[in-house]
Protein backbone atom coordinates (compact mmCIF):
# COMPACT_ATOMS: atom_id res chain seq x y z
CA UNK A 1 0.00 0.00 0.00
CA UNK A 2 0.98 3.68 -0.56
CA UNK A 3 2.10 5.63 2.28
CA UNK A 4 -0.06 8.22 3.31
CA UNK A 5 1.60 11.78 2.81
CA UNK A 6 -0.53 13.47 4.86
CA UNK A 7 -4.33 15.46 4.48
CA UNK A 8 -4.81 18.39 2.17
CA UNK A 9 -5.11 21.08 4.59
CA UNK A 10 -5.28 24.93 3.49
CA UNK A 11 -4.62 27.80 6.31
CA UNK A 12 -2.29 29.56 8.12
CA UNK A 13 -0.94 28.46 11.73
CA UNK A 14 0.11 31.23 14.18
CA UNK A 15 2.19 29.40 16.48
CA UNK A 16 3.89 30.63 19.72
CA UNK A 17 7.60 29.30 19.15
CA UNK A 18 9.27 28.41 22.16
CA UNK A 19 12.57 29.13 23.39
CA UNK A 20 15.03 26.48 22.77
CA UNK A 21 13.66 24.90 19.67
CA UNK A 22 14.85 25.86 15.80
CA UNK A 23 12.29 27.23 13.64
CA UNK A 24 12.45 23.92 11.60
CA UNK A 25 11.65 22.03 13.98
CA UNK A 26 8.61 23.49 15.40
CA UNK A 27 7.54 23.71 12.01
CA UNK A 28 7.93 19.84 11.22
CA UNK A 29 6.16 19.00 14.94
CA UNK A 30 3.08 21.19 13.90
CA UNK A 31 3.00 19.14 10.16
CA UNK A 32 2.90 16.26 11.68
CA UNK A 33 0.50 17.00 14.55
CA UNK A 34 -1.61 18.21 11.95
CA UNK A 35 -0.98 15.62 9.42
CA UNK A 36 -1.26 18.02 6.43
CA UNK A 37 0.61 17.07 2.88
CA UNK A 38 2.76 20.59 2.66
CA UNK A 39 3.76 23.22 5.30
CA UNK A 40 6.59 25.40 5.74
CA UNK A 41 7.26 28.68 7.94
CA UNK A 42 7.46 32.04 7.08
CA UNK A 43 10.99 33.09 8.27
CA UNK A 44 13.20 31.61 10.94
CA UNK A 45 13.58 32.76 14.61
CA UNK A 46 17.23 32.10 16.21
CA UNK A 47 16.14 29.01 18.47
CA UNK A 48 16.94 31.27 21.29
CA UNK A 49 13.88 33.30 20.51
CA UNK A 50 10.28 32.90 20.96
CA UNK A 51 7.18 34.26 19.75
CA UNK A 52 4.88 34.76 16.86
CA UNK A 53 6.03 32.07 14.02
CA UNK A 54 3.36 31.93 11.05
CA UNK A 55 2.86 28.52 9.55
CA UNK A 56 1.23 28.31 6.23
CA UNK A 57 -0.15 24.71 5.26
CA UNK A 58 -1.00 23.39 1.65
CA UNK A 59 -2.20 26.44 -0.63
CA UNK A 60 -1.44 29.07 1.83
CA UNK A 61 2.03 28.42 1.32
CA UNK A 62 1.70 30.11 -2.15
CA UNK A 63 1.27 33.52 -0.43
CA UNK A 64 4.16 32.80 2.37
CA UNK A 65 6.74 35.67 0.56
CA UNK A 66 4.01 38.23 1.50
CA UNK A 67 4.47 37.50 5.54
CA UNK A 68 8.49 36.75 4.26
CA UNK A 69 8.52 40.59 3.64
CA UNK A 70 6.24 41.80 6.24
CA UNK A 71 7.55 44.39 9.26
CA UNK A 72 8.39 42.58 12.17
CA UNK A 73 7.86 43.41 15.94
CA UNK A 74 10.13 42.22 18.99
CA UNK A 75 11.00 42.69 22.40
CA UNK A 76 14.78 41.63 23.29
CA UNK A 77 16.48 42.14 26.83
CA UNK A 78 19.91 43.29 25.68
CA UNK A 79 22.67 42.47 27.94
CA UNK A 80 25.54 45.34 28.25
CA UNK A 81 29.34 44.66 28.92
CA UNK A 82 29.60 41.02 27.54
CA UNK A 83 30.57 40.30 24.14
CA UNK A 84 29.78 36.41 22.59
CA UNK A 85 30.58 34.99 19.43
CA UNK A 86 27.13 34.46 18.44
CA UNK A 87 25.92 37.70 19.16
CA UNK A 88 23.59 36.16 21.83
CA UNK A 89 23.32 34.42 25.32
CA UNK A 90 23.79 30.91 23.45
CA UNK A 91 27.67 31.73 22.32
CA UNK A 92 30.68 31.24 24.66
CA UNK A 93 31.51 34.82 26.07
CA UNK A 94 34.55 36.68 24.27
CA UNK A 95 34.78 39.90 26.68
CA UNK A 96 33.19 41.03 29.92
CA UNK A 97 33.39 44.45 31.11
CA UNK A 98 31.54 46.40 33.82
CA UNK A 99 29.19 48.45 32.74
CA UNK A 100 28.72 50.72 36.13
CA UNK A 101 29.07 54.23 34.72
CA UNK A 102 26.24 53.96 31.71
CA UNK A 103 23.30 56.16 32.21
CA UNK A 104 20.03 55.93 30.66
CA UNK A 105 20.53 59.02 28.78
CA UNK A 106 23.84 57.56 26.91
CA UNK A 107 21.85 54.72 25.93
CA UNK A 108 19.52 56.67 24.66
CA UNK A 109 21.69 58.42 22.67
CA UNK A 110 23.15 55.49 21.43
CA UNK A 111 19.96 54.16 20.07
CA UNK A 112 19.19 57.10 18.36
CA UNK A 113 21.88 56.58 15.00
CA UNK A 114 20.33 52.92 15.06
CA UNK A 115 16.19 54.24 13.91
CA UNK A 116 15.28 54.91 10.19
CA UNK A 117 16.83 53.89 7.31
CA UNK A 118 20.32 51.93 7.86
CA UNK A 119 23.25 49.91 7.33
CA UNK A 120 23.16 46.68 8.93
CA UNK A 121 26.59 44.29 8.98
CA UNK A 122 24.84 40.33 9.58
CA UNK A 123 26.05 38.31 12.37
CA UNK A 124 28.51 35.75 11.44
CA UNK A 125 25.89 33.66 13.18
CA UNK A 126 23.27 33.86 10.34
CA UNK A 127 21.55 31.50 7.58
CA UNK A 128 22.83 33.99 4.95
CA UNK A 129 25.20 32.17 2.54
CA UNK A 130 28.13 32.82 1.11
CA UNK A 131 29.00 30.47 -2.34
CA UNK A 132 26.55 28.56 -1.36
CA UNK A 133 27.42 27.47 2.14
CA UNK A 134 25.41 29.35 5.62
CA UNK A 135 27.63 31.60 7.52
CA UNK A 136 27.00 30.03 10.77
CA UNK A 137 28.81 26.76 9.34
CA UNK A 138 31.68 28.98 8.69
CA UNK A 139 31.71 30.38 12.12
CA UNK A 140 31.48 27.09 13.90
CA UNK A 141 34.51 26.60 11.99
CA UNK A 142 36.47 29.15 13.26
CA UNK A 143 35.85 31.24 9.92
CA UNK A 144 35.15 34.61 9.76
CA UNK A 145 34.64 36.81 6.41
CA UNK A 146 33.44 40.32 5.41
CA UNK A 147 30.22 40.76 5.48
CA UNK A 148 28.51 43.23 3.24
CA UNK A 149 26.48 45.59 5.11
CA UNK A 150 22.67 45.34 4.23
CA UNK A 151 19.68 48.46 3.83
CA UNK A 152 16.53 47.96 6.95
CA UNK A 153 14.57 50.14 8.05
CA UNK A 154 14.03 50.29 12.29
CA UNK A 155 10.83 52.37 12.33
CA UNK A 156 11.07 52.43 16.18
CA UNK A 157 13.28 51.18 19.16
CA UNK A 158 11.23 52.07 22.51
CA UNK A 159 13.14 51.65 25.68
CA UNK A 160 10.84 49.69 28.15
CA UNK A 161 13.51 48.76 31.44
CA UNK A 162 16.74 50.25 31.99
CA UNK A 163 18.85 48.17 34.47
CA UNK A 164 21.68 50.07 35.39
CA UNK A 165 24.47 48.60 37.33
CA UNK A 166 28.37 47.02 37.24
CA UNK A 167 25.58 43.94 34.83
CA UNK A 168 23.48 46.79 32.83
CA UNK A 169 20.91 45.37 31.03
CA UNK A 170 18.41 47.62 28.66
CA UNK A 171 14.80 46.05 27.88
CA UNK A 172 13.59 47.23 24.06
CA UNK A 173 11.12 47.45 22.12
CA UNK A 174 11.43 47.36 18.50
CA UNK A 175 9.66 47.69 15.35
CA UNK A 176 11.50 46.93 11.83
CA UNK A 177 11.38 45.58 8.15
CA UNK A 178 11.90 42.15 7.15
CA UNK A 179 16.26 41.16 7.45
CA UNK A 180 16.86 42.78 10.43
CA UNK A 181 18.95 41.18 12.70
CA UNK A 182 18.12 42.77 16.63
CA UNK A 183 21.80 40.57 17.35
CA UNK A 184 23.13 43.01 14.75
CA UNK A 185 21.43 46.19 16.86
CA UNK A 186 22.97 44.36 20.46
CA UNK A 187 26.27 44.43 19.11
CA UNK A 188 25.98 47.94 17.52
CA UNK A 189 24.66 49.68 20.80
CA UNK A 190 27.24 47.95 22.89
CA UNK A 191 29.85 48.92 20.39
CA UNK A 192 27.90 53.02 20.90
CA UNK A 193 28.87 52.27 24.22
CA UNK A 194 32.03 51.20 24.07
CA UNK A 195 31.21 48.07 26.32
CA UNK A 196 30.18 45.56 23.95
CA UNK A 197 26.36 43.94 24.54
CA UNK A 198 24.57 40.60 23.12
CA UNK A 199 20.89 39.80 23.35
CA UNK A 200 20.01 37.88 26.68
CA UNK A 201 16.14 37.41 25.66
CA UNK A 202 14.46 37.89 22.21
CA UNK A 203 10.35 37.66 21.63
CA UNK A 204 9.10 38.11 18.35
CA UNK A 205 5.63 39.89 19.20
CA UNK A 206 4.26 40.69 15.62
CA UNK A 207 4.54 39.48 12.21
CA UNK A 208 2.26 41.50 9.70
CA UNK A 209 -0.85 41.52 10.30
CA UNK A 210 -0.24 38.82 13.06
CA UNK A 211 0.64 39.81 16.60
CA UNK A 212 1.14 37.29 19.64
CA UNK A 213 -2.08 37.45 21.02
CA UNK A 214 -3.66 35.44 18.31
CA UNK A 215 -1.01 32.63 18.61
CA UNK A 216 -1.23 29.38 20.10
CA UNK A 217 1.43 26.72 21.48
CA UNK A 218 2.71 23.44 20.10
CA UNK A 219 1.27 22.09 23.81
CA UNK A 220 -2.32 23.58 23.80
CA UNK A 221 -2.61 21.92 20.10
CA UNK A 222 -1.50 18.65 21.25
CA UNK A 223 -3.70 18.40 24.65
CA UNK A 224 -6.30 19.64 22.23
CA UNK A 225 -5.60 16.69 19.60
CA UNK A 226 -5.61 13.78 23.05
CA UNK A 227 -8.54 15.39 24.45
CA UNK A 228 -10.66 14.91 21.65
CA UNK A 229 -9.21 12.17 20.20
CA UNK A 230 -9.82 10.05 23.38
CA UNK A 231 -13.77 10.72 23.53
CA UNK A 232 -14.56 11.37 19.27
CA UNK A 233 -11.65 9.71 17.36
CA UNK A 234 -8.72 10.58 15.14
CA UNK A 235 -11.55 12.67 12.29
CA UNK A 236 -12.80 14.91 14.42
CA UNK A 237 -9.24 15.58 16.55
CA UNK A 238 -8.39 16.61 13.23
CA UNK A 239 -11.27 19.10 12.67
CA UNK A 240 -10.11 20.31 16.16
CA UNK A 241 -6.71 21.63 15.35
CA UNK A 242 -8.38 22.93 11.88
CA UNK A 243 -10.04 25.27 13.86
CA UNK A 244 -7.21 27.13 14.95
CA UNK A 245 -6.36 27.76 11.25
CA UNK A 246 -6.81 31.32 9.89
CA UNK A 247 -7.86 31.26 6.27
CA UNK A 248 -6.03 31.09 3.18
CA UNK A 249 -5.37 34.58 1.96
CA UNK A 250 -4.60 35.50 5.58
CA UNK A 251 -1.25 36.25 4.71
CA UNK A 252 -2.76 38.81 1.70
CA UNK A 253 -5.88 40.16 3.95
CA UNK A 254 -4.70 43.16 3.45
CA UNK A 255 -4.66 43.70 0.15
CA UNK A 256 -8.20 44.83 -1.55
CA UNK A 257 -10.77 42.33 -2.72
CA UNK A 258 -12.56 41.84 -5.87
CA UNK A 259 -15.13 39.19 -6.44
CA UNK A 260 -16.16 37.71 -9.33
CA UNK A 261 -19.50 35.87 -10.72
CA UNK A 262 -19.59 32.43 -11.07
CA UNK A 263 -18.90 32.49 -14.60
CA UNK A 264 -16.06 34.77 -14.53
CA UNK A 265 -14.30 32.93 -11.67
CA UNK A 266 -14.34 30.10 -13.84
CA UNK A 267 -12.01 31.27 -16.79
CA UNK A 268 -9.66 33.26 -13.74
CA UNK A 269 -9.56 29.72 -12.87
CA UNK A 270 -8.16 28.60 -16.11
CA UNK A 271 -5.79 31.15 -16.13
CA UNK A 272 -7.25 33.79 -18.00
CA UNK A 273 -7.89 37.11 -17.95
CA UNK A 274 -11.46 38.80 -16.92
CA UNK A 275 -13.69 41.99 -17.01
CA UNK A 276 -14.53 43.50 -13.76
CA UNK A 277 -16.72 46.00 -13.27
CA UNK A 278 -15.06 49.32 -11.43
CA UNK A 279 -12.40 47.55 -10.57
CA UNK A 280 -9.90 50.62 -11.04
CA UNK A 281 -11.94 51.88 -7.38
CA UNK A 282 -9.05 49.27 -6.01
CA UNK A 283 -6.08 50.78 -7.62
CA UNK A 284 -4.37 51.48 -10.33
CA UNK A 285 -2.52 49.18 -13.66
CA UNK A 286 -0.64 46.20 -12.31
CA UNK A 287 -1.82 46.58 -8.45
CA UNK A 288 -2.47 43.15 -6.75
CA UNK A 289 -5.93 42.29 -5.76
CA UNK A 290 -6.85 39.38 -4.13
CA UNK A 291 -10.09 37.64 -6.29
CA UNK A 292 -13.12 35.52 -4.71
CA UNK A 293 -16.07 33.48 -6.44
CA UNK A 294 -18.90 35.73 -4.86
CA UNK A 295 -21.26 33.52 -2.60
CA UNK A 296 -24.19 32.38 -3.99
CA UNK A 297 -27.44 29.91 -2.88
CA UNK A 298 -25.72 26.71 -3.76
CA UNK A 299 -22.06 27.77 -2.72
CA UNK A 300 -20.26 29.95 -0.30
CA UNK A 301 -17.54 32.97 -0.98
CA UNK A 302 -14.27 31.13 -2.34
CA UNK A 303 -11.03 32.31 -2.79
CA UNK A 304 -9.68 32.33 -5.95
CA UNK A 305 -5.78 33.65 -6.24
CA UNK A 306 -4.22 36.87 -6.73
CA UNK A 307 -4.55 38.77 -9.95
CA UNK A 308 -3.20 42.29 -11.52
CA UNK A 309 -5.48 44.76 -12.52
CA UNK A 310 -4.94 45.36 -16.22
CA UNK A 311 -4.87 48.24 -18.34
CA UNK A 312 -8.43 47.31 -20.20
CA UNK A 313 -10.34 47.30 -16.50
CA UNK A 314 -10.06 43.81 -15.89
CA UNK A 315 -8.26 41.50 -13.45
CA UNK A 316 -5.15 38.55 -14.67
CA UNK A 317 -4.46 35.89 -12.84
CA UNK A 318 -1.01 35.76 -10.81
CA UNK A 319 -1.02 33.54 -8.51
CA UNK A 320 -3.93 30.97 -8.58
CA UNK A 321 -5.04 28.26 -6.10
CA UNK A 322 -6.05 24.83 -6.62
CA UNK A 323 -9.55 24.42 -7.18
CA UNK A 324 -10.56 22.26 -4.24
CA UNK A 325 -13.28 22.59 -1.32
CA UNK A 326 -11.10 23.10 1.11
CA UNK A 327 -9.92 26.57 -0.11
CA UNK A 328 -13.43 27.68 -0.01
CA UNK A 329 -13.28 29.74 3.13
Amino acid sequence: MARRKGRPVDGVLLLHKPAGMTSNHALQRAKRLFFVEKAGHTGALDPLATGVLPLCFGEATKFSQFLLDADKGYRTCIRLGVTTDTCDADGEILEQTSTAGITLAQVEAALKPLTGDILQVPPMYSALKLNGQPLYKMARQGVEVERAPRPVTIHSIDILVFRAGDEAEVELDIRCTKGTYIRSIAVDLGAALGCGGHVKTLHRSAAGLFDESQCVTLEALEARFAEVQSTQGDAAAYAALDSYLLSTDAPVASLPAVDLPANSAHYFRLGNPVMVSKVYRFGEQGDIVRVFCAETEQSPRAFLGLGSITDEGGVAPKRILANRSSNET
